[in-house]
């Protein structure tokens, strides 16, 4: 993690990180101001907090109750040798916690991450440097040696150079990333979080057999999701790019809507029309780009290759975001080596969904099969040596289809986990199931997973396939482990050089009945995006006419512009929400594709809020009241805006009954609430407090750093396309 230091007056520092400011200064005695606490102080605090958060892990997984449990921490300094502490952590536990959950909460601090860092010892570099941005990948942990060359299945390149060809991208875009975490917790599975550091929304995640594998397998993600601008999904670019030569891609096309709304000609062709626009309700307005929120520009467009014919075809951006999230994105060595990952992942989706939905029966993977793979069985043994049992199955359906999956069950919580992976070569498809299951996850983690079903329509909701998509937590059925399987097992092989795999698996898709359109890229590294339209969405088509993302285009800048509307101007936006049928506690955010700050009002703001506010601002006292009682009845956003809006529930009931006057109560509501709540509460009531807790801004996006750093993300990518293009 990148921390970056401010000085301050005097003494006082200022540490900025994620979304995150920490002020440090130096006791009065030691010259400074006492203000804040001094670096140390953080230091020590840092290993009580995190031994209390690994008591509160182990508590919350057993239902264990942690009102009655106190932690503390002392430093016991050597008085020979100050550097030489001993750190003593004490726990008081109730006497209704049994033994055995003592000891496991004595363990679970013994796994504390600040703790395992100071005892492993950490090396500290010290160095000066130019440019403290320049440095780009100085925290990434893996220095592979360059004479070592490892190869491993389906990749033409050594890992070591893979690495560096990649890292080197990553610096020329003046893109520095960071390690976030890494996994290890069962042998030959690894996985790691790695982000940008000035833009921690730019994210990815790796898996593999090896650290160097999974590093490949984070950093390939990132390529992919760079080219295919898949992190900065939904989000609004700024006016700048929104009015600019282009806004995605320089061979993007910009098409007019037609008379009445219609769709352009010139976008799709006749086999993607009938699967988006079957009933002839698709319209121009619903495919208006999300990022740039041009009206008037038309219609974005991104053109793709039609597998069969060669022939390009424009897709609007707006539908590939809608509908694909990241499936179909790949980066690779060279383009067939980004395809079999394409296709790899094409096909896992889609034979995962249909499995779960039409609860299907997969046979098991014979154990002198298995026996073939020992780095994956000594991953397994080590899984159940811990208590989670693991099946193993074949999802080819009859060797069909290059997919297997990996089950793990949770006789803890009743909870069961089903990974799926694919490639070419069932080796490496088994490899990638398991690792997905683990990727990212602690043992702790796999408490969370939800119990099967035998209820077929829970299984086969839209939703749950989402969430499969999103992190394999979707629910699955009964139905799944039963001993009468539908298929025979197959060793299936599709294996060969990446060219012949990559044909392999077109011809699949040819068999299947489906068209496929592809998107190569090979100015910033080599990736690929292929779409598989009636095959591999993620949202069903639908979407595009009553859940499209460009509803943002509707709100965006009047809730921007919030505190400069006139009277009739919010009455029109309440009104516009109201009609919309959007549901009320979907969260701005997600709304409008602005990223404010989690830890302000703004970040935690929902429709019911906004609308809530606007009422108050209107004084419409009624329509308030109303929606306070929702909000306080739902509410999970912070204490003290809890308590705010208490406060205004009773204020509320008292100005809306004509026998009672506020002034016989305001009194003892401030001593309840606050001096400060109660000012802000009447001050809302009579209009001299407007939208309490939001900041003002505008659509130049004035004090929103956190949307700011990820519109400076896209800007490096932007100007790189533009420069790349200009040659």
């Amino acid at each position: 993690m990148e921390i970056k230091v401010n000085f301050l007056d005097n003494l006082r520092l200022e540490a900025k990180f994620d979304d995150f400011s920490v002020i440090a200064d130096q006791p009065i005695r030691y010259k400074g101001d006492g203000s804040a606490p001094s670096p140390f102080d953080y230091f020590l605090a840092s290993s009580a907090l995190c031994a209390a958060y690994f008591v509160k892990v182990y508590c919350v997984s057993r239902d264990i109750p942690t009102d009655g449990i106190r932690v503390s921490q002392n430093n016991i300094v050597d008085p020979e040798n100050r550097y030489n502490q001993i750190f003593k952590i004490q726990v008081e536990l109730p006497e209704s916690i049994s033994e055995k959950d003592r000891k496991g909460i004595l363990r679970s601090i013994d796994r504390c991450t600040v703790k395992k860092v100071i005892q492993t010892g950490p090396d500290f570099q010290i160095e000066d440097v130019e440019s403290l941005d320049d440095d780009a990948q100085a925290m990434l942990m893996v220095k592979p040696e360059q004479e070592a060359n490892t190869f491993i299945l389906g990749k033409d390149l050594p890992l070591e150079q893979t690495i560096a060809n990649m890292t080197g991208i990553l610096a020329d875009l003046g893109m520095k990333i960071e390690v976030a975490s890494w996994r290890n917790i069962v042998p030959n599975v690894w996985s790691l979080h790695i982000r940008d550091a000035a833009s921690q929304m730019c994210f990815t995640n790796g898996k593999g057999a090896t650290k160097e594998s999974a590093l490949c397998s984070a950093l390939g993600e990132f390529i992919e999701r760079l080219n295919c601008n898949f992190f900065y999904n939904d989000q609004f670019f700024g006016e700048e790019i929104a009015n600019s030569d282009f806004v995605h891609y320089p061979n993007e096309k910009w098409f007019k809507p037609g008379p009445n709304d219609a769709l352009p000609s010139e976008i799709l062709d006749q086999y993607t029309r009938e699967i988006y626009d079957a009933d002839g309700e698709l319209k121009g307005s619903n495919l208006i780009d999300t990022n740039s929120g041009n009206v008037e520009r038309g219609i974005c467009s991104i053109p793709y290759t039609r597998h069969s014919d060669g022939e390009t075809v424009y897709f609007p951006s707006n539908l590939i975001e809608n509908l694909f999230l990241s499936n179909g994105m790949s980066a690779g060595n060279n383009l067939a080596e980004a395809k079999v990952q394409c296709l790899s992942e094409i096909f896992e989706r889609a034979v995962k969904k249909q499995i779960i939905e039409q609860e299907i029966v997969l046979p098991d993977v014979p154990e002198d099969v298995l026996a073939k793979y020992p780095g994956v069985v000594d991953g397994i043994k080590a899984l159940e040596e811990q208590g989670f049992p693991v099946v193993i199955k074949d999802a080819s359906l009859g060797g069909q289809f290059p997919v297997m999956c990996v089950t793990l069950m949770n006789p803890k919580t009743g909870g069961v986990f089903a990974s799926f992976g694919a490639h070419p070569s069932l080796e490496v498809a088994l490899e990638r199931s398991l690792t997905e299951l683990l990727q990212g996850r602690s043992f702790e983690g796999l408490n969370d997973v939800p119990r099967p079903t035998f209820n077929s329509m829970a299984v086969s909701e839209p939703e749950n396939f989402v969430e499969h998509f999103i992190d394999s937590t979707g629910v699955i059925s009964w139905r799944f482990f039963s001993a009468k399987k539908d298929y025979d097992f197959v060793e299936w092989d599709f294996s060969g050089t990446n060219e012949e795999e990559c044909d392999k698996l077109f011809a699949i898709l040819k068999e299947q009945g489906k068209e496929a359109y592809v998107a190569e890229f090979t100015d910033l590294g080599i990736a690929c995006r292929i779409l598989v339209p009636g095959y591999s969405e993620v949202y069903p088509a639908e979407d595009l006419i009553w859940d499209n993302t460009n509803k943002a285009l509707q709100y965006r800048e009047d809730i921007l512009n919030l505190h400069r509307l006139s009277d009739e101007q919010l009455a029109d936006l309440v009104n516009r929400l109201e009609e919309s049928q959007l549901d009320n506690y979907t969260d701005i955010i997600t709304l409008i594709g602005i990223e404010f700050d989690e830890n302000t009002v703004w970040g935690q703001l929902t429709i019911l809020e906004l609308k809530l506010l606007i009422y108050l601002a209107l004084g419409d006292l009624e329509e308030t009241m109303d929606l306070v009682e929702s909000f306080l009845q739902y509410n999970d956003n912070t204490v003290e805006r809890g308590l705010f809006y208490q406060a205004m529930q009773t204020v509320l009931e008292i100005a809306l009954d004509e026998e009672l006057e506020i002034e016989d109560y305001i009194h003892n509501l401030s001593r309840m609430f606050g001096q400060e709540i109660m000012d802000n509460v009447i001050g809302s009531i009579n209009g001299d407090v407007k939208f309490y807790g939001l900041t003002e801004t505008n659509t130049q996006l004035k004090g929103l750093d956190k949307h700011l750093k990820l519109i400076e993300s896209y800007t490096k990518l932007h100007k790189a396309r533009a420069a790349l293009a200009a040659k």
